[in-house]
């Protein structure tokens, strides 16, 4: 990825962290700044790093261009409430990343069901999938709610369904670690990889379904799984993966997802409790959220982009441990302290920076 193209992402997802804290400083009334916070993020450059990892090219393509300039006006026109704009523009993101999809795998994911496919593969293709899937529903919800009034429930609101444009992401990191273990496919391991690859993709869904309808108790079945899922591919992962830089980042990654499956669990327990004020367990949801978009889905996104560099200079275990420090413990404070919010902004702009920037010229043989 050219130094451009990495200079106009990582500005993004800086971007994307400030807005994060706008709402609770700078109060705008209709306005919901949490919208461009996730947009920015996980559809502009979440979504075109997808698509552009997916096409492999040297080159930024006409149809990822296409698809970010797209992502940008769907992320505006859904901040101003401009639905109809925002509808139409979905239709287009829709038909680029399953253009995308298809020219890279096939219309009909047979795939996901093919026993001699890799599980990276059957990642990277859900990944897109969840993508254009998630793009629509987000559609059909701003139909029913601005304009149809079909459904009632409390928790169908768009800005629920807006924070499942992070599924893709996940997904499609996942895909990097099990790409690092293709050398034990071959291995009676294949059948556990299968399960964590359907559990982990059919898990989440099902978790989304539970939310809607408010069913705390499968829920806590549903991320009890899932976290088993996870721990299993962190077993995998650091036993079985090759000693690269890349693996000390990713290792750091699935610490991230592990912490998430904890927090979302406990979260839960608490709204199962009598007396639940959500105003007393705000923290933890931040925790929660940061841990996801801003720890794990950034190391698969920054791996992404420095794909063909690694290994990069830099102090790996330094970076890691002020990544946490930042995703775990800056930013979530930052939501109540502001001047947390501006350690956490100045520390995710150093990781980022660094991630996207630092030289391939130098440590040449960094082990985890």
């Amino acid at each position: 990825m050219n130094f451009k193209l990495k200079l106009l992402f990582s500005i993004l997802m800086i971007t994307a962290l400030c807005f994060g804290f706008v709402n609770i400083y700078f109060p705008v009334e209709n306005y919901s700044f949490e919208r461009l916070h996730i947009f920015l993020f996980n559809l502009c450059t979440g979504g075109s790093i997808l698509l552009y990892y997916t096409q492999g090219r040297a080159e930024v393509s006409k149809t990822v261009r296409l698809f970010f300039l797209a992502s940008l006006v769907y992320a505006f026109s859904a901040f101003f409430k401009a639905y109809p704009l925002t509808l139409v523009v979905s239709l287009l993101l829709c038909f680029l990343v399953e253009k995308v999809r298809i020219e890279r795998f096939a219309f009909i994911p047979r795939v996901f069901f093919a026993k001699s496919e890799s599980v990276s593969q059957k990642f990277h293709q859900a990944a897109l999938l969840c993508l254009s899937i998630g793009i629509f529903m987000a559609s059909l919800v701003i139909l029913n709610n601005e304009y149809f009034k079909f459904v009632t429930m409390d928790k169908l609101t768009l800005n629920t369904f807006f924070l499942g444009f992070s599924f893709p992401l996940s997904l499609i990191t996942l895909s990097l670690v099990f790409g690092m273990l293709k050398k034990i496919e071959g291995t009676s391991a294949k059948a556990v990889m299968e399960v964590c690859f359907w559990t982990i993709s059919l898990g989440v869904i099902i978790f989304f379904v539970f939310i809607l309808f408010e069913r705390f108790i499968p829920q806590i079945f549903v991320t009890a799984a899932l976290f088993t899922a996870v721990l299993t591919v962190f077993f995998l992962y650091v036993m079985f993966a090759d000693k690269i830089q890349q693996k000390l980042f990713l290792t750091s990654g699935i610490g991230f997802l592990i912490f998430t499956a904890v927090s979302g669990i406990a979260y839960i327990i608490f709204q199962m409790s009598q007396g639940y004020d959500p105003e007393k367990i705000k923290w933890l949801l931040h925790m929660h959220v940061f841990a996801s978009l801003y720890g794990w889905n950034l190391c698969g996104l920054s791996i992404i982009c420095r794909f063909d560099d690694f290994p990069i200079k830099l102090h790996s275990p330094t970076i890691i441990f002020i990544h946490w420090l930042t995703a775990i413990v800056l930013a979530p404070l930052g939501i109540f302290y502001g001047l947390f919010a501006i350690l956490a902004i100045l520390g995710y702009a150093f990781i980022t920076l660094t991630l996207f920037f630092s030289s391939n010229k130098g440590t040449h043989h960094e082990q985890p």
